[in-house]
């Protein structure tokens, strides 16, 4: 659906974007993660056709946005950076303005609206003016405008900034909805918003791209957590089995003693060796589980090894 490849965008001296590639097929819901700075915007920018890249191409649906931009962006539905929307218009009335520069035709347009402001919970506020809304109207707003002409892909900037935590919940269920007719790219930099929505995520670092996998995939860690008591003997007992490569003691406390340990295998296929070694000495065994690895833990490995891909 979405093939990038060297992209880059430089501003004078400045790379925002440096040789940046990924694929995102039909029906996935990727979240685009890194601080501020990192170049999410600028792919967003480059991806709906805002923003020429310097280098490298971007095909979208087997089209190339250098040669076919304006059908590529009727196929998207962009919520851009800090929601810009027309402040003196109704929310119905700017709606309808953005159905028409969609090119949705006046039959479809009023069963369309209703079912975007039932979406978006906006129903209540169609006659009112979009000045008088709070911030977090304002932002589902802007999220109806990105959805109301039903894209087969969506671009969404940061779309629970300004949302209490009631309308976060409401739009993550929302954005799972959307999935189902749709393909989302989501930029934020909330680690928790990328783990509570997405299937994948690629993040960003200095304007490079630095990880891009399956959350499921990050979620299963390679070590092996192991908890036993705190008998001298357990690392060399773990180290020497086979296919063990590693033992590392990560914590002592109140006569136990956890190893992580590492393999030439995943950490489930070593379980059953390990626990039967570790049993087969008469030892307890307190605890068998794969590491853990969340995006918090993820984020402080890359900036520790200095962002270097993975």
């Amino acid at each position: 659906m979405i093939h990038v490849d060297h992209l880059t965008r430089t501003y004078g001296p400045h790379t925002a974007v440096d040789d940046v590639a990924f694929d995102i097929g039909a029906g996935e819901i990727v979240g685009l993660l890194g601080h501020n700075g990192a170049g999410k915007t600028t792919i967003m920018k480059m991806l709906t056709g805002f923003l020429e890249p310097t280098g490298g191409t971007i095909r979208i649906n087997d089209q190339d946005m250098a040669t076919d931009r304006r059908g590529i962006m009727s196929l998207i539905g962009y919520l851009p950076e800090n929601c810009p929307v027309y402040p003196e218009m109704t929310v119905a009335g700017y709606l309808a303005y953005q159905a028409a520069l969609h090119g949705v035709a006046s039959g479809r347009m009023g069963p369309l609206l209703r079912e975007t402001l039932e979406r978006t919970s906006l129903t209540d506020k169609v006659g009112q003016q979009i000045a008088t809304l709070s911030r977090g109207y304002r932002q589902r707003v802007g999220v109806a405008q990105a959805i109301l002409h039903r894209p087969r892909i969506l671009i969404l900037d940061e779309p629970t900034n300004g949302l209490d935590p009631t309308q976060i919940q409401h739009m993550r269920g929302l954005i799972r909805d959307l999935a189902q007719e749709s393909t989302l790219l989501i930029s934020t930099h909330i680690l928790q918003e990328v783990q509570a929505v997405c299937d994948r995520v690629i993040i960003m670092q200095h304007g490079r791209k630095v990880m891009d996998a399956r959350l499921d995939e990050l979620s299963a860690g390679q070590r092996l957590l192991v908890t036993t008591d705190d008998r001298a003997g357990g690392d060399a007992l773990l180290a020497g089995l086979d296919g063990v490569t590693a033992v590392d003691t990560l914590s002592t406390a109140s006569g136990r003693c956890c190893y992580a340990v590492s393999g030439v295998t995943p950490a489930r296929d070593l379980a059953s060796a390990v626990a039967a070694a570790v049993v087969g000495q008469g030892r307890p065994l307190y605890g068998l589980a794969p590491e853990s690895r969340n995006l918090e833990k993820i984020f402080s490995e890359i900036n520790m090894t200095g962002g270097r891909e993975q």
